[in-house]
């Protein structure tokens, strides 16, 4: 493990399962809207992408999506965050990688301030140097941005840094700034779209990634 400097992780789908929590703050949003909620797992390819698009798509306005999001807010940030958990073996690759004298970073589209919370909350800080996410206005929530932004911030080479993420966007972000991309596919893109999005490995457990990393 000693090519790579530094190892990017994304959040929802790769180091927690936040399935719950986005899935009812999402049926929560539409309910309040008078509109019809689908379940929690036809709501799971929301998880991962910037949630403003999503709403999009599931409202078909702009101006309701914008409401939509203000109405998910409402809910995730007083109940939705914690309804949350942390996967297994994750916290052993961490401890092993930090021990390892990795720097590890957190980047996610979600809003920076819901980020800070969930790594604190799941006494994750230690892990980490730094956690990187989006704006609440959407700034940085697309993650070839983010990374952009986040290579720039910590004077990383990035063609010997990692980023670990379960969806097309990570991979993607990854790509286009000359990281090495990791999919996982534990998480809710699954291995298809991972390798589509041009994927240089997959790894199908959390308790797998060391060797994926190595």
């Amino acid at each position: 493990m000693a090519d790579m400097t530094s190892i990017y992780f994304d959040l929802d789908g790769t180091l927690t399962d936040p399935k719950i929590g986005i899935t009812r703050s999402i049926r929560h949003a539409l309910i309040e809207l008078g509109r019809d909620a689908p379940s929690e797992d036809e709501l799971i390819w929301c998880i991962g992408p910037p949630l403003l698009g999503s709403l999009k798509t599931l409202l078909g306005e702009d101006e309701l999506a914008a409401l939509a999001l203000k109405l998910y807010r409402q809910r995730f940030a007083a109940i939705g965050i914690y309804e949350n958990g942390v996967y297994p073996d994750i916290l052993d690759v961490l401890s092993t990688l930090h021990k390892s004298g990795r720097r590890l970073f957190v980047a996610s589209s979600k809003p920076l301030v819901y980020v800070e919370q969930i790594i604190d909350h799941f006494a994750l800080r230690p892990y980490f140097e730094r956690a990187f996410g989006s704006e609440l206005d959407g700034v940085r929530s697309d993650k070839t941005e983010l990374l952009n932004y986040a290579l720039s911030e910590t004077g990383d080479d990035p063609t010997r840094a990692i980023m670990i993420g379960d969806r097309r966007h990570d991979m993607i972000g990854a790509v286009n700034n000359r990281m090495t991309a990791i999919g996982v596919a534990y998480g809710y893109g699954g291995r298809d779209e991972l390798i589509a999005a041009g994927a240089h490995h997959i790894c199908l457990t959390p308790g797998g990634l060391l060797d994926c990393i190595s």
